[in-house]
């Protein structure tokens, strides 16, 4: 079921899918005292910007999908490292959204080098699935032992606010992550045309619109997840769950929400949660995130 390769697969144009094929690579690199850029390289519809990064900020790189969305044959390839030393954050720079498809996947792989002694982290905005869609995601991380890593995704399904709901397409959302080199833990949501039953199902999505999965990966993994737990109480409900628990010397916390802005905010103090617990860096968000 999963893949062992840590790089993704070049892609080729013309392999008959039809559809957008997108590439970004962004190294970041510890020099003189200071994390720097490195190698970076981006193809249509990717784009990455670089704000000044703000005060209490690791640097910072922003990842624009310029077409405005998604839709059934398109793929993106995102490989975000950080080599020894080095501390970076790369976000997105607002929703992605997936649109309906006449039958192709879209295909969304993103992987994520941490090196010895390093720190990375990949927030992204939410992923917004539209009814009809059929998304096949995979998320890696290769994570040496003395690294920190913190990355996530939140996936909305339809747009609540605009009467919108799923009942048909296909969402595959997977995780892989290797520490110095081995596989830890995997871990994959997977739906395919049977919206009405998963939405309701108390073992399912139990009503939820929105779930969010972040990963941490520290060396004490345990005072994170503490920090979390305490951090997230108050914002239980009988419209928002979320835990935090440590898997496989990993923090992976999981958040499921009738609302999306709600799940937003839990993500949020979550994510501020770990960074406070495992480095440098306060728990506030870039403001470009909240934007």
């Amino acid at each position: 079921m999963f893949d062992d390769t840590l790089r993704s697969e070049p892609s080729h144009l013309g392999s008959g899918r039809g559809g957008v094929e997108g590439r970004a690579e962004l190294t970041w690199v510890a020099a003189r005292g200071a994390t720097r850029l490195g190698h970076h390289y981006h193809s249509d519809p990717l784009r990455f910007l670089f704000p000044r990064t703000e005060a209490g900020q690791p640097q910072t790189a922003v990842l624009v999908t310029t077409s405005g969305g998604l839709v059934g044959g398109d793929q993106l390839d995102i490989e975000i490292s950080s080599e020894p030393g080095a501390s970076g954050l790369v976000m997105t720079q607002a929703a992605e959204k997936v649109y309906r498809s006449a039958g192709p996947e879209t295909r969304i792989n993103v992987t994520f080098n941490a090196a010895e002694a390093s720190r990375l982290e990949w927030l992204p905005h939410e992923t917004i699935v539209f009814d009809g869609a059929r998304l096949n995601r995979r998320t890696r991380l290769n994570v040496a032992a003395d690294a920190q890593a913190i990355a996530g995704e939140i996936l909305v399904f339809g747009r609540k606010a605009s009467g919108e709901t799923l009942n048909s397409g296909a969402v595959r959302d997977a995780w892989e992550v290797r520490r110095d080199g081995r596989l830890v833990w995997a871990d994959a949501f997977q739906v395919n045309d049977d919206w009405p039953r998963v939405s309701g199902a108390v073992a399912g999505l139990n009503g939820a619109n929105a779930m969010a999965t972040i990963v941490c990966a520290a060396p004490c993994p345990e005072p994170a997840r503490d920090a979390v737990r305490a951090r997230i109480g108050d914002h239980q409900s009988t419209a928002l769950q979320a835990g935090a628990s440590v898997v496989a010397g990993l923090v992976v916390v999981r958040i499921l929400a009738a609302d999306a802005r709600a799940l937003r905010r839990t993500f949020a103090d979550a994510w501020g949660a770990l960074r406070t617990a495992t480095g440098d860096y306060g728990a506030a968000l870039p403001r470009l995130w909240h934007m």
